[in-house]
């Protein structure tokens, strides 16, 4: 990677046509919104449970070292208990198929997913490749071997 990279190519496709391109909310949000790229008068409904793929009507070109990463929308997990199933979903950088969002329902009511509306955020962040290398032993650190839950909950 060289340079500094400022754009993330972006083709719309034609069931995405008409909609905004994913922009940011404010000057210093991290992501940038997706919506929904269905038909004008379809409807998608997430019953509590299940999940769906929705598409976003747009393909992008991530430049090298760096990922796109699908992630939920705060408001839609906190008010109807939808988020993104893989959060967050990877987009590699030799990915050039239409970016989906996988939606599941955590919520006790249907959700109605309408064209345009915004489902997730992509978030482009750099990648560091590393090669694996295999060893008969690692450092010591004070966690150790301690996993899920090892490091306690928090204070009351």
């Amino acid at each position: 990677m060289s340079g500094s990279v400022t754009a993330l190519p972006m083709r719309i496709l034609p069931h995405g046509e008409g909609l905004e391109p994913p922009a940011y909310a404010t000057a210093q949000a991290a992501g940038m919104d997706l919506q929904a790229a269905i038909g004008e008068h379809e409807v998608l409904v997430i019953e509590p449970g299940a999940r769906i793929l929705v598409p976003t009507g747009i393909a992008i070109a991530v430049p090298d070292g760096f990922e796109a990463q699908v992630r939920p929308r705060s408001g839609l997990a906190l008010r109807h208990g939808v988020t993104v199933l893989n959060a967050p979903g990877t987009i590699d950088a030799d990915y050039r198929g239409e970016v989906g969002v996988i939606l599941v329902n955590h919520g006790s009511e249907p959700f109605t997913v309408t064209r345009g509306q915004r489902i997730a955020q992509l978030v482009v962040a750099s990648v560091a490749r590393l090669t694996p290398m295999p060893v008969s032993s690692l450092d010591e650190t004070a966690r150790g071997a301690g996993g899920f839950g090892s490091t306690g909950i928090g204070r009351p």
